[in-house]
């Protein structure tokens, strides 16, 4: 086969993969990013709190060693 035989070939393969493809709706795409959004919020939190708790051990440590 020809290089342009390959290419029409490819491009009609592509074109039945993208008749399979399914979108999600609108509601289905507000929900995920809340759920998104609340998950990056919550361990964002929980990140913070690990630090915060890392920085006080460290300090402590540091502290009685000294």
């Amino acid at each position: 086969m020809n290089w342009w035989t390959r290419i029409r070939t490819f491009l009609s393969e592509v074109r039945a993969e993208m008749k399979k493809v399914t979108y999600p709706s609108r509601d289905e795409v507000v929900a995920t990013s809340i759920v998104v959004v609340v998950a990056s919020f919550i361990f964002g939190i929980f990140l913070w709190i690990s630090d915060i708790v890392i920085v006080k051990l460290y300090e402590g440590i540091t502290k009685v060693l000294s």
